[in-house]
């Protein structure tokens, strides 16, 4: 079976959106890309930390979704990464109110030898260093390696992040984040200037605005699905990610015209996450209401032109 290999943080958030407010609950970048991906035939494993105050059950979800948790490590008397945010009125734009590395200051990663071969790599949100030092553990070179990053690592860790950059083949960020990355406001030149330090491809997301995907001079535009109700979006980019990487770890098909089908995977996943707080919806949700939402994605983009 095709293998995923799966990094970044498994946490707790505490989030807070017009429509209430939860205490610490279940999430993280690596997280989210795990039950993402497990709508996927493949396996996958996630490599990260968390401290002793993780529930076992939350490692139970995990397992019980055919994830890996090998390279996961619990530090015996240390606590789990913690985040916490406010979301404003319009769901776009949040207010970071704590954040606790914990047991993620001192986090080296460590690949489980089963994983050294994966074929897809799913670098998500962590340091720069981390996403580099996994890269550096592969014993086979990956057929694809994804990157996710956000501002954060572009004001912070600025040259760490350049140089992991070089060495992937697909990276996804937001608009804003495309935007700070390339000096550029316009997204179709901002995706070349990012193109030009190393991605092949570059998915620039746009929420509930839909994602772009770039390729040479090649643009594909997926929309995001019309909601009744948008309650958290919380770890949605993560969920594309893990969407977008399951369905080409589970084709094995890295072209463009593959890619566009992945898009559209990630984005119906991701429509599912924002539904609920946190990983409550994902974690509800079944294969059946993933195909029959993948019908609405078929149906809002298809239409006939006389040219």
């Amino acid at each position: 079976m095709n293998k995923l290999l799966i990094v970044g943080t498994v946490a707790f958030d505490a989030i807070e959106t017009p429509f209430g407010k939860t205490d610490k609950i279940l999430g993280g970048a690596g997280t989210y890309i795990g039950l993402s991906a497990s709508f996927f035939n493949l396996q996958s494993a996630i490599v990260s930390v968390v401290g002793d105050d993780f529930p076992q059950e939350y490692l139970d979800l995990l397992t019980e979704r055919n994830v890996d948790i090998s390279g996961l490590e619990v530090v015996k008397g240390g606590k789990t990464f913690f985040w916490s945010g406010r979301y404003r009125n319009d769901l776009n734009s949040r207010d970071t109110l704590d954040t606790q590395l914990n047991v993620l200051a001192d986090f080296q990663p460590k690949v489980p030898q089963d994983f050294k071969d994966a074929g897809v790599v799913m670098l998500g949100n962590l340091h720069p260093l981390v996403q580099s030092s996994v890269l550096d553990q592969m014993e086979t070179k990956p057929k694809l390696v994804v990157l996710d990053t956000m501002n954060f690592w572009m004001d912070c860790a600025l040259p760490e992040l350049l140089e992991v950059i070089k060495r992937v083949d697909v990276i996804t960020i937001n608009d804003e984040e495309a935007r700070q990355l390339s000096g550029e406001y316009s997204l179709v030149k901002a995706a070349a200037i990012i193109q030009a330090m190393g991605p092949e491809y570059v998915v620039i997301k746009k929420g509930e605005h839909g994602a772009l995907l770039f390729h040479d001079k090649e643009v594909f535009f997926a929309p995001a699905l019309p909601l009744e109700e948008v309650f958290d979006p919380t770890g949605a980019g993560d969920t594309f990610a893990g969407g977008f990487a399951g369905f080409i770890t589970q084709s094995e098909n890295v072209s463009f015209e593959n890619m566009k089908n992945a898009v559209i995977y990630g984005s119906n996943l991701a429509s599912f996450c924002v539904e609920k707080f946190g990983t409550e919806r994902m974690v509800d949700l079944d294969k059946k209401e993933v195909m029959s939402r993948l019908k609405q994605f078929k149906s809002l983009t298809q239409f006939e032109i006389v040219l």
